[in-house]
């Protein structure tokens, strides 16, 4: 049965255990308490949520224990607003992002508001979250609550506690949630094995039960809440005189990355077949074939309203090929997550009966061909549509994902001269990589000519990856010409990626200013770690002048200008020679 959860616990007694097998193969058995012990209050807090599909698959499974500090005014409700909050906000963040920019974007920002809130009342916690995400475990970790994990006879504490002891008597915490507005948060990653346990403490349990016992709890359990009553009932014996709480999560298994049958059903429709004019599919007619390759089909189509759309559908060839249907399903799903006017919608359409791609009928031209229609274009109206171009690039990466074929034929202009980006094919989404395959993903790469050098050889890619494409395509605005000749696209080992050399834009156009032309070579700098550190950064070097970029850099003639160059040799060598010659018939 599938099953849905979000627990937010303080009471005493509460029992809590539940195994949940869903059709990732994921199973967890859970099982929590927390009690006030001596004192009047309970200001610790836990709580986890284990969501039925797809976000199981897509966002996993959240616990989360916190401990608000006696010594502020509001630790009651701090530790129940970062666990209330950080399982909510996490459930809520875009499906794309990884699950460590998600973590740590909810817990900058939670922190933010715990500090605002603690000028009036102390809203200070101790913070401690496990996800577990297909057959990985992530952790942040804030304060002195602590997770531990049992695997095989290894029970080993994966936190470090954020305190100093003053003396045997006095513990003050270093870090803490709402404490500073400058949060250092602890965050590791690691392989999950089957039958792993992952323990949660607050310091109310974990200083007055030794590791040894509770190991030998763990491995002795037949019921997970009655370990954590038993547990909390020693810390009792042995004095604890703080609020006592814990969590038991235990691996009962993992998707198992073999298992072919989960990922059969990447789409259960059917590829449509080839479709010829004047044919419908779904109440929508072909009026056109736009485009046809190996991999796909592009159709233009109408509806019964002769409203136009844009249909993309899977090439038969790849039928039985699990890597390319998620790869084309996946294109949808980054389409539909994304919202900017620079950015091609993608159309939701209900009772499809075949697998394809509706996306929004853009009237106009490609950026392609615009490049050809002006030779000469006005340098405002090229620092103009690279500034919309990035706002549209910008919006996919707030969802962490990289578009990594950004290119002229990949933008097309509108009737009103408004960019928008197409073409998903090549996208790599964080969230969706982190997610185990029984196959071998494809590793989509963009077009070699505009694509920067480390996705050409798989090497880390970042934002600064597509801020390098978006500097080529200016630079092929203001020039009709690429910056490296076909130097780029004949690179074939990585060790050679230096040796790429930048031909100034005014080699071809002397209007361009020397200001942007040293921005431009500074954006595409084969070197990630060279170019501008943002997007926003590289459009601001485009509308007015950086003082860094006023100077003229020397660039020799042989790489501004080739042919001038071997022209000017020739005659010096032709001069010398004329030289010679009359030296020696004079003698």
């Amino acid at each position: 049965m599938q099953m849905s959860f979000s627990v937010l616990i303080r009471v005493a007694f509460f029992r809590f255990e539940v195994s949940v097998h869903l059709q990732s193969q994921l199973v967890l058995s859970v099982g929590q308490l927390s009690r006030a012990g001596m004192k009047a209050s309970n200001e610790d807090c836990i709580g986890v949520r284990i969501p039925d599909q797809p976000a199981l698959t897509l966002k996993g499974a959240v616990a989360v224990i916190a401990d608000g500090v006696s010594a502020a005014e509001a630790g009651k409700e701090a530790s129940e607003m970062c666990v209330r909050n950080f399982i909510s906000d996490y459930f809520a963040t875009p499906d794309a992002w990884s699950v460590k920019t998600a973590g740590q974007k909810i817990v900058l920002a939670l922190n933010r508001w715990l500090v605002g809130q603690s000028q009036i009342k102390g809203h200070v916690s101790t913070l401690s979250a496990l996800i577990i995400k297909s057959q990985t475990a992530y952790i942040f970790h804030i304060g002195d609550t602590r997770i531990y994990r049992l695997r095989g006879e290894t029970f080993e504490c994966l936190t470090t506690d954020h305190s100093i002891h003053m003396n045997q008597d006095t513990v003050y915490l270093s870090r803490a949630m709402g404490m500073d507005n400058h949060l250092e948060m602890d965050f590791q990653q690691f392989e999950v094995e089957t039958g792993d346990v992952f323990f949660l403490s607050t310091d109310g349990l974990h200083e007055f039960v030794c590791a040894k016992d509770i190991q030998h709890e763990i491995q002795n359990s037949t019921d997970l809440n009655h370990s954590c009553e038993r547990l909390i009932h020693q810390a009792l014996e042995q004095g604890s005189d703080d609020n006592i709480s814990c969590q038991i999560v235990r691996v009962d298994a993992l998707p198992d990355a073999n298992n072919q049958e989960i990922y059969q059903k990447l789409s259960d429709l059917p590829f449509p077949p080839p479709l010829n004019i004047g044919q419908s599919l779904d109440g929508l007619t072909v009026l056109k074939q736009l485009h046809a390759s190996s991999r796909s089909e592009v159709y233009l189509v109408k509806d019964a309203s002769d409203q136009r759309f844009i249909m993309k559908t899977p090439s038969a060839n790849f039928e039985d090929d699990p890597a390319y249907i998620e790869r084309f399903v996946l294109e949808q799903w980054i389409g539909k997550r994304i919202d900017s006017p620079y950015v091609v919608k993608v159309i939701e359409k209900e009772k499809k009966s075949a697998l394809y791609t509706l996306m929004e009928y853009v009237d106009g031209l490609t950026l392609e061909q615009w490049v050809k229609e002006n030779p000469k274009p006005d340098i405002s109206e090229v620092v103009r549509l690279a500034e919309l171009i990035s706002r549209g690039i910008r919006a996919l990466h707030r969802k962490d994902i990289l578009h990594q074929d950004i290119k002229p034929d990949n933008i097309l202009l509108t009737r009103e001269g408004i960019p928008k980006i197409i073409d998903f094919g090549s996208c790599y989404a964080a969230g969706v990589e982190e997610i185990d395959t029984p196959f071998e993903r494809e590793q989509a790469l963009g077009t070699a000519v505009y694509s920067a050098p480390e996705t050409r050889f798989r090497l880390r890619k970042t934002k600064k990856s597509d801020l390098f494409s978006l500097a080529l395509v200016v630079y092929e605005m203001l020039t009709g010409q690429l910056p490296f000749g076909e130097q780029l696209e004949k690179l074939k080992d990585q060790r050679k990626i230096s040796s790429l050399r930048y031909r100034s834009a005014l080699t071809y156009n002397p209007m361009v200013p020397v200001w942007m032309d040293n921005a431009l070579r500074t954006a595409l700098s084969p070197l990630p770690e060279s170019r501008q550190q943002a997007m926003s950064e590289f459009i601001f070097d485009l509308q007015r002048p950086n003082s860094k970029y006023t100077q003229t850099e020397f660039v020799p003639l042989s790489q501004r200008n080739p042919v001038r160059f071997w022209q000017v040799l020739s005659a010096i060598e032709a001069l010398g020679l004329i030289i010679l010659i009359y030296f020696l018939m004079k003698g």
